[in-house]
């Protein structure tokens, strides 16, 4: 189980970096933008984004 987390983790990390590598001005961008958001709409957007990811795990796994 250990394995899987870290490997999980690990993925998660590479994935987070590709933007920033390829982009690093848009990522500026994107995250100045991101600043300016409503907290509601970040909650809603990490909400989304985890359940897509429990959709993803059930599925896949």
């Amino acid at each position: 189980m250990w394995n899987e987390l870290l490997a999980a983790f690990g993925l998660m990390l590479v994935l987070e970096g590709i933007l920033p590598f390829l982009s690093p001005e848009s990522f500026r961008k994107t995250l100045q933008r991101m600043a300016q958001l409503e907290n509601r709409i970040l909650r809603l957007a990490g909400l989304a984004s985890m359940g897509l990811g429990l959709v993803v795990l059930y599925f896949f796994r």
